[in-house]
């Protein structure tokens, strides 16, 4: 956990004595609220992974190559609904930190083909360890039927178009 900073503590008596803003019609929008939870979920993830130093894009990449080894960088970037260069920069990222490598496909030598290093697999694991915690903190806001509910909404919503 990181130290506050000693502005940090006045930052947050001064918010704690601000009356909460009226939010008017945001209170009203779906995406408001996506955001919303959004922020909460990515701030605890962020809390989370401080000591692995990975980032939620990070750790998608990693489970995509854990679960699909020899995956091509596009192949992610279709997956995940990002962009090459997007996808290029974790890539990099990831395999200056030893935790993945791109290998030439034995079919296709201008494939580039994603695996987990042996570093990267015992990352991966340490790192799902600690994402199950973070889960099990909002899974548990929510009966088993909300949450159901709630995943097949979410599925919809991103499904649609």
């Amino acid at each position: 956990m990181t130290r506050k900073a000693p502005q940090d503590d006045l930052e947050d008596e001064e918010a704690a004595a601000t009356p909460p803003l009226d939010i008017g019609r945001l209170g009203d929008l779906l995406g408001f609220h996506l955001r919303m939870a959004h922020v909460a979920i990515y701030r605890d993830f962020a809390e989370t992974m401080e000591e692995l130093a990975l980032t939620q894009k990070q750790l998608a990449v990693m489970e995509l190559a854990a679960g699909n080894p020899g995956a091509s960088q596009i192949d992610l970037a279709n997956t995940l609904g990002t962009d090459r260069a997007t996808m290029m920069a974790l890539v990099n990222r990831l395999a200056a930190r030893n935790l993945i490598e791109r290998r030439p496909s034995a079919a296709d030598r201008r494939r580039q083909e994603l695996h987990l290093t042996e570093a990267g697999r015992a990352m991966l694991a340490q790192a799902r360890e600690l994402i199950d915690r973070h889960e099990q903190r909002f899974i548990d806001l929510f009966s088993p039927d909300e949450m159901d509910g709630l995943l097949v909404a979410l599925k919809r919503i991103y499904k649609a178009k």
